[in-house]
């Protein structure tokens, strides 16, 4: 592949030797894994009344930094998107941006009714009947808001789901 015109692009030959190496050695392709599902940076859209449970869960009490997951700011160093609360039509035009300048590979989590469903927006000519019609979502956390115990098992949930992807992604 010539990314640079006639020449070829950096480390383009160890990047080719890595991915030899995890197609003929599965147990470094099962590594790959066990590091990404395990160390998960999040970003989190928060727009709604899940915030108090966003900071429920990622205080000391749930602490759901013990699963490796870690709130960050950054888009575009994230694995997860966390979309809470409900999402505006004017809004799913932002949510869509973030998505796409996240690197891949990518998850989504929808928390709460309103992210999922609407919710007590349902018949709102202004709100987005589940984010789901915008990105595509992973893991869906029903409650309003959900409890933090609910967004523990939807993080785990998320983590079995890569745990059971086949391969490594770049390939």
């Amino acid at each position: 592949m010539k990314l640079f015109g006639d020449r070829e692009a950096p480390f383009q030959g160890f990047i080719d030797g890595v991915r030899v190496v995890l197609r003929k050695v599965p147990l470094v392709g099962e590594l790959f894994k066990y590091g990404r599902k395990n160390s998960l940076w999040m970003v989190h859209l928060t727009t709604g009344c899940c915030s108090p449970e966003f900071a429920a869960v990622s205080g000391s009490g749930f602490d759901w930094e013990r699963f490796g997951t870690l709130p960050w700011a950054a888009m575009r160093q994230s694995d997860v998107l966390l979309i809470e609360g409900q999402v505006a039509e004017k809004m799913a035009r932002v949510v869509r941006r973030v998505y796409d300048q996240m690197p891949d590979p990518k998850y989504v989590i929808a928390t709460g009714n309103c992210a999922i469903s609407g919710g007590f927006y349902y018949d709102s000519y202004s709100m987005t009947m589940g984010v789901d019609r915008i990105v595509p979502v992973d893991v869906f956390v029903p409650g309003c808001p959900p409890r933090p115990e609910d967004w523990i098992d939807g993080l785990r949930l998320l983590q079995r789901k890569i745990g059971q992807e086949e391969g490594y992604p770049h390939q």
